[in-house]
């Protein structure tokens, strides 16, 4: 094969292998609430509409995906908004 044809098949495979990962790691992570630094969140919260935008650090109701367990590890992790 030539360099061009081995680097389209390796794009190829990276690709279509690429929603299968995505979809294990969604699988094995939780939404963990009240650790994030101020506009570093993943989602909205109830005053802010978008990702990145939480006011200030350890927000009650901004959220951070975290592999599953670890949010009970951390000092003010909560599984739920409060």
């Amino acid at each position: 094969m030539t360099n061009t044809r081995l680097a389209i098949a390796a794009a190829l495979a990276a690709a279509i292998a690429l929603p299968v990962v995505t979809a294990e790691a969604q699988g094995t992570m939780e939404k963990c609430y009240g650790v994030v630094k101020g506009g570093k969140n993943d989602c909205q919260t109830a005053n802010s509409s978008c990702a990145g935008t939480s006011k200030k650090d350890a927000q009650a109701d901004a959220w951070i995906s975290l592999p599953k367990g670890v949010c009970e590890k951390l000092v003010g992790g909560k599984l739920t908004a409060s």
